[in-house]
């Protein structure tokens, strides 16, 4: 971080483009509460947008030295993050800021207001949003165009893995700071939660994610399930739309797999990830996800669906699946070699140090002050023509 005069001058920082805080769901909102708290302890007068269609609180109105401003949104999946978007935007260009950063791509029809009200805007981009499979034809042609819109009007982009910046810059020729996520170090510390759940410690399968295609729960149980393994499989999470994706994931289910839902309390998910004999990840369009992060934090061996952004990540620490056929043989495998398996995750663990909060909060703070300073305009780009644009978008 710069120690120059200019850098350590406070500044009022928004935040927009996530269900807000205390973080509840997915990566944007982990980066919004981590970055968010560390800024205002650094002294900056931090605002982030929350929805009130979460069930959180809409009376807090400060959480960890952020202010919070909450706004309602359609309930609706096409229409939720936009609509409370653009109430955010509109609220925002009334109370001006130093800088603000738009989360998800998809809220870039909304960054000319911003722009219009002279405030400095970087949007945090995101995987491949086009490719997730719960989105039809229109869904995905909006989402390639927001890539579009969001190159053209944000003064920045950021991009939090190497994947998802080489994709902008083949795509558009547009640069994008590189500031990944955070994979706090969790110890193998007490154990007496997992026997709320009848769980004992390195004795089960752990998968943590949305109900949704491209996370590929329906694989990683298709697998399991044909597998010969002996030890549960717990799965953590679900869909927040009731849809046909939950019932295809539980149909492949057996009697060895149990499902939690949702799971808000953090000790208890803590020890589910430290205690794990290993962790499933399935995730293939995201970018660098904080549930992988967390994972090789808390030394979870890990097997992951093989892509660019989990190879990113877990390097040779990782084991790597795509089909069910190579999901059903790892988990035998993790069963019948468990040192081996465990020497796995603390290999993980010495890569989880690369991917620290503190870290990750310089660099936008930094990005932040060249916002406020206008060192980060960037010349906005169109998408280059390729391939993929006369094709159907299918999942990674």
């Amino acid at each position: 971080m710069s120690t120059s005069r200019e850098a350590r001058r406070p500044l009022r920082i928004a935040l927009l483009g996530t269900r807000g805080v205390p973080a509840r769901y997915g990566g944007f909102e982990t980066c919004v509460d981590e970055v968010g708290r560390r800024l205002a302890a650094r002294g900056h007068e931090v605002v982030v947008y929350c929805r009130t269609t979460t069930g959180a609180d809409a009376t807090q109105r400060e959480y960890a030295g952020m202010r919070l401003v909450h706004l309602p949104a359609l309930r609706r999946r096409s229409l939720e993050t936009l609509s409370h978007s653009g109430l955010s935007a509109v609220h925002l260009a009334a109370h001006r800021v130093d800088a603000a950063v738009v989360f998800n791509a998809a809220n870039a029809p909304w960054l000319p207001l911003l722009r219009a009200a002279r405030i400095p805007v970087a949007t945090h981009v995101d995987g491949l949003e086009w490719k997730r499979g719960k989105w039809g034809p229109a869904g995905r042609k909006y989402y390639r165009l927001a890539e579009s819109m969001a190159v053209r009007w944000s003064d920045a982009l950021i991009a939090d893995a190497a994947g998802i910046q080489d994709y902008y810059t083949e795509q558009f020729g547009a640069a994008s700071r590189l500031i990944t996520y955070g994979a706090p170090i969790i110890g193998s510390g007490p154990q007496e939660r997992l026997a709320e759940l009848g769980l004992e410690a390195g004795r089960y399968h752990l998968v943590v994610a949305r109900f949704e295609p491209e996370n590929h729960v329906h694989l990683i149980v298709e697998g399991y399930t044909a597998s010969e393994a002996q030890l549960p499989l717990v799965v953590v999470g679900g869909s927040p739309y009731g849809d046909e994706y939950t019932r295809r994931v539980r149909d492949r289910a057996d009697e060895r797999v149990r499902f939690l839902g949702g799971v808000w309390d953090q000790e208890l998910l803590d020890q589910l990830y430290a205690n794990a004999l290993i962790y499933w990840h399935g995730h293939s369009v995201g970018g660098t996800n904080p549930s992988l992060l967390r994972a090789i934090g808390a030394a979870a061996p890990t097997n992951a669906f093989d892509v660019n952004f989990n190879r990113e990540v877990l390097a040779e620490a990782g084991s790597y699946f795509s089909t069910a056929a190579a999901a059903a043989a790892l988990a035998v495998a993790a069963e019948a070699q468990p040192e081996a398996t465990k020497t796995r995750g603390l290999l993980g663990q010495q890569r989880a140090v690369n991917y620290d909060w503190d870290v990750v909060t310089d660099g936008y703070e930094q990005l932040c002050h060249d916002l406020h300073t206008g060192r980060a305009r960037q010349s906005g780009g169109r998408r280059r023509p390729t391939a993929a644009d006369r094709t159907p978008a299918g999942v990674a």
